[in-house]
């Protein structure tokens, strides 16, 4: 990369002899007249013998030959005497001799042949502004002279890698320099005052082909997709890359000139011809310039090659692709069983006790959080050690992927089932009630005990012994997972000192914590529901499964519904600051709420109404209106009457 400001700051930098600026001015005056032309040609003899002879060119057609400056503008026409005679002054700048000669030659074939061709393509679309084409075409690669001349050093090399196949000159100029002579030819342009139309021509007459098509064959953008066809000629006839320049001629000439491949082939011998017509105006030899016909074999070639090395690119990236989707789906399923593994027991499949105690962690800050009982179930395979010595270590590993899935297939989907350590397993039971809990105890004991164990044809007895414990944790009570566990497994112990294959429950709680937890049990909505008979405990058990109530604190629950103001709440709360007492409790002491509002207002926390019916009707177990009516029935008789302005639950 080198700093741009090393072109602007040269001395070297082109600039535009008086006369030329003088044409310039005058082209731009729409009151100019053609002897304000000729008396300004006049100025500089070497432009005006230049001009007389470019008259008598073949590629002006002029049947008599043409002696004095005045008849020669009359022919040519104001626009393209200034044209030529702005283009011999900076033929003189280009046509040098020394270490640099070959890249200003090719530099002027370049710049002729996008003349040459934008020339025809004016006389075709504008044929009074095909002097204008002529110099813009002549123009677009300004920026090549300027770079030639003030940083050589720098620019021959780029030059010397844009001869073979590949990237660009303006992709390589941007890539080793940091600019390309498309940014530097449009920047003098504008400093020449040249017309906006050809400063915009120039900017994008190497742009990206979809930018370059998107201009369509509007009027307004003749110029510049007429320039953007005249430099992929100019490819075609001078560069390597001729297959990606006929690509953009057949693209460019058919979406904007309504060209076919035949017209093409036309219009590009016709270039070839004019080309070297125009050589002889500026005395440039054009010889090195190919037949159009030999050309667009050897495009057509390389367009061959081009195709297949993008196929074989393709199928090698389509190839690298599936390997690193394989390799992703191979990482994913490796990831799931290292999961799975860090998870589970590899024997029974159940959770294993490090996600046990994860998952207690966080259902203990749960029900601390929200005052909700809490309950483990551990159970023990009875006399395993004797299974195992009688029947041997694999038959004991068959009886431990059993009794894992019974109890699977026994606890809810919410619950969850770990492999505490040998043979002991332990069940953190999901919302749970005092009678739910000895009732799940009970059925995991039955499930086992009625299961027909089997050795070979030798039926083997196989049971467990079961200790559960609930409770509901204190405000801010902390070890109460620990705590749980030990009276669950003391109670186990219990089971097995009192005859195995039996249950033991102990309730963790004081009498009034186990009161309030009964009363919220029978108040909450479900249970209203079953002793009406409008739905059975397996369905509505599968309901709550999948109808999550969303938590809310007991305060806000209590002004939502009525039981307190929000001055009462404030006064509830400043309290429970200071005593660190539950919420409900401290409401009760101060007189504000009464104990039957807090026992609905926890089991509306636990239990909402309103979500409940809205899963029962989508389950398709009540109809909608049905549905209303019971809660509608519920609140009247069940719920106590507000104090204050309440939402209603319907």
């Amino acid at each position: 990369m080198i700093p741009i400001e090393r072109i602007w700051n040269s001395a070297q930098l082109p600039t535009l002899p008086a006369v030329a600026v003088r044409l310039l001015d005058i082209v731009r005056d729409p009151e100019s007249e053609i002897r304000d032309v000729v008396e300004t040609i006049k100025l500089d003899p070497a432009i005006s013998a230049k001009l007389v002879k470019a008259a008598n060119a073949s590629y002006f057609g002029v049947r008599s030959e043409v002696k004095a400056m005045d008849r020669a503008v009359s022919i040519l026409g104001t626009t393209v005497a200034t044209s030529l005679a702005l283009s011999f002054s900076l033929t003189d700048e280009s046509l040098q001799v020394g270490p640099r000669a070959e890249h200003y030659k090719n530099f002027w074939v370049h710049s002729v042949v996008q003349a040459a061709t934008a020339e025809l393509i004016g006389q075709r679309l504008e044929p009074a502004q095909r002097g204008e084409y002529f110099l813009t075409g002549l123009l677009l690669e300004l920026g090549r002279l300027a770079m030639l001349k003030t940083i050589p050093n720098e620019y021959m090399p780029v030059l010397e890698e844009a001869k073979l196949p590949g990237p660009s000159l303006a992709e390589l100029e941007q890539e080793h320099l940091g600019f390309s002579h498309v940014q530097i030819g449009q920047q003098m342009m504008t400093v020449w005052k040249l017309p906006e139309g050809i400063v915009h021509a120039a900017a994008f007459h190497h742009a990206p082909l979809e930018k370059v098509l998107a201009f369509g064959s509007d009027p307004e953008s003749r110029l510049l997709t007429a320039m953007a066809l005249s430099a992929a000629s100019a490819d075609y006839f001078c560069t390597s890359n001729k297959g990606l320049a006929l690509h953009s001629l057949r693209e460019i000439s058919s979406t904007c000139l309504g060209m076919g491949e035949d017209d093409l082939v036309v219009f590009l011998k016709s270039v070839e011809e004019r080309c070297h017509q125009a050589g002889e105006l500026f005395n440039v030899n054009l010889s090195q310039l190919q037949n159009s016909a030999d050309l667009m074999i050897q495009a057509n070639e390389q367009l061959v090659q081009l195709a297949l090395r993008e196929h074989v690119a393709s199928t090698q990236a389509s190839i690298r692709q599936h390997v690193a989707e394989q390799e992703k789906r191979e990482l994913e399923s490796r990831n799931r069983e290292l999961q799975q593994q860090a998870m589970h027991d590899p024997l029974t499949g159940a959770h294993n006790r490090k996600f046990f105690d994860e998952v207690l962690m966080r259902e203990v800050h749960r029900c601390v959080r929200a005052a909700q009982p809490l309950a483990v179930v551990f159970i023990d395979v009875d006399h395993f050690k004797s299974i195992n010595d009688t029947y041997g270590h694999q038959f004991g590993d068959q009886v431990l992927k059993r009794i894992s899935q019974i109890f699977t297939e026994t606890i809810r989907v919410a619950d969850t089932l770990a492999r505490f350590g040998g043979e002991e397993f332990v069940v953190l039971v999901s919302q749970p009630s005092e009678k739910g809990v000895e009732r799940l105890a009970e059925r995991i004991r039955e499930n086992v005990a009625k299961e027909n164990f089997r050795f070979g044809s030798t039926p083997v007895k196989v049971t467990v012994s079961v200790g559960s414990a609930i409770a509901i944790p204190r405000r801010g009570e902390t070890g109460i997972g620990e705590r749980l566990i030990a009276v669950a497994d003391e109670c186990l112990y219990e089971a097995k000192r009192g005859g195995r294959n039996r249950t033991v429950i102990r309730h963790v709680m004081d009498e009034r914590d186990r009161q309030l937890q009964q009363l919220i049990t029978q108040t909450r909505f479900s249970r209203w529901l079953v002793q009406q008979r409008l739905v059975d405990v397996p369905s509505i058990s599968r309901i709550l499964l999948d109808c999550q109530t969303p938590h809310v604190q007991c305060g806000e629950l209590a002004v939502r519904m009525g039981y307190l103001d929000i001055a009462e709440l404030h006064s509830i709360l400043k309290h429970q600051e200071v005593t660190g007492d539950r919420f409900c409790s401290v409401a009760v002491r101060l007189g504000l709420m009464t104990a039957t509002e807090t026992v609905f207002v926890l089991a509306t926390q636990l239990e909402d109404p309103r979500t409940v019916v809205g899963a029962i009707v989508r389950a398709g177990l009540l109809a909608p209106d049905t549905a209303t009516g019971a809660l509608e029935d519920f609140t009247r008789t069940v719920a106590p009457p507000p104090k204050h302005r309440v939402m209603s639950l319907v």
